[in-house]
């Protein structure tokens, strides 16, 4: 997600296109780009407010890597700067020693283009930023970095599944976590009519899926669940109201609100949402299509503890593996952003 104080204002007014990760460098286990995977080496930079940083939070504490790759939490609110660390004490990163994301975009490559985005991984020796491609990154966490996985590290992208799993992201993506928001910063309505009644026809299908198995892929949770879970969490908190994909909330189909929940309660998913951050990220800085910044009071989030029973159609959600341990206590979400 990216973005600054001109470009949030001018959502709802341009026509709304994503664009590429402009830095794809990979970090691998043999180092082919140049970043091997080493313990400590580098620094993983999100916003709990954003749905592809979301994913990255959620993977690296499923597989265990919080010794290995540290984490910097931003401000959901960003400025003309973007992403800042306004958080954290004297508002610079502990270990980065910057202000803004942006200074290790800049000792990069000046002028880069494409703006400042999350998930962002900063080489924390050069300060400079490795690589924002979100697409990528969680692949690789789950395959490149298998010799810092924790013992027990569920398999989230298991290569005999790949084919299928490829297939399902790909639809999820297109339909679902894009398509939220083209339809949420259409600039005119027949662009608004189509990527909204792609995300609910998408959604219609995927609750077929989702009736007669616990998990979109195998019995097993993968990386298809956790892009879908960080679109569906923020389905009623947002994209239902403030990008106008209100055709029914996830509330109302009884399907996904059990597949979400049983997510949700599961140790890696639930533990690392901050609602607070989410809506105040959404409703304060998309200024284009809600002028007044007024952050609603609503959903009520008592529902999100409620038994799911999903456990009936069966699963793993670890497969073989175990599920990750406590959360440490320098990345617990805050009272105020959980259920």
């Amino acid at each position: 997600m990216s973005g600054g104080g001109d470009g949030n204002s001018a959502y709802g007014h341009t026509a709304f296109k994503r664009s590429r990760s402009h830095f794809t460098d990979r970090i691998t286990a043999d180092g082919g780009d140049g970043w091997p995977a080493v313990a400590g080496r580098y620094r993983l930079v999100v916003s709990r407010a954003c749905p592809w940083a979301s994913r990255a939070v959620i993977s690296r504490r499923l597989l265990g890597l919080e010794d290995a790759l540290s984490m910097a939490i931003a401000d959901p609110i960003q400025d003309d700067r973007s992403w800042r660390f306004t958080l954290d004490p004297g508002g610079r990163d502990p270990v980065l020693g910057i202000r803004y994301l942006s200074e290790a975009y800049d000792k990069r490559e000046a002028g880069h283009p494409g703006g400042v985005s999350v998930p962002a991984v900063v080489d924390v020796p050069s300060g400079e930023l490795v690589t924002n491609d979100y697409q990528r990154l969680t692949l690789d966490l789950a395959t490149e970095w298998t010799a810092l996985h924790r013992p027990g590290a569920p398999d989230l992208y298991p290569d005999e599944r790949r084919d299928e799993i490829d297939t399902v992201m790909a639809e999820v993506y297109e339909d679902v976590n894009n398509g939220v928001y083209r339809a949420g910063f259409a600039s005119e309505q027949g662009a608004y009519d189509e990527a909204c009644a792609g995300v609910f026809r998408r959604l219609e299908l995927l609750t077929s899926r989702l009736a007669r198995q616990r998990y979109l892929v195998g019995d097993t949770i993968t990386e298809a669940d956790i892009r879908l879970f960080t679109t569906l969490v923020r389905f009623d908190a947002v994209y239902h109201g403030h990008f106008k994909c209100n055709r029914w909330k996830v509330t109302e189909n009884q399907v996904l609100w059990a597949y979400v929940r049983d997510l949700f309660q599961t140790p890696g998913f639930g533990d690392t949402v901050d609602f607070d951050h989410i809506k105040r990220h959404y409703y304060r800085v998309h200024t284009g299509i809600n002028p007044t910044r007024i952050v609603p009071l609503g959903p009520d989030l008592a529902g999100w503890r409620a038994p799911h029973h999903r456990e009936e159609l069966g699963g793993r959600p670890f497969g073989d593996g175990t599920p990750p341990g406590a959360v440490r206590a320098d990345e617990e979400v805050p009272p105020g952003g959980r259920p």
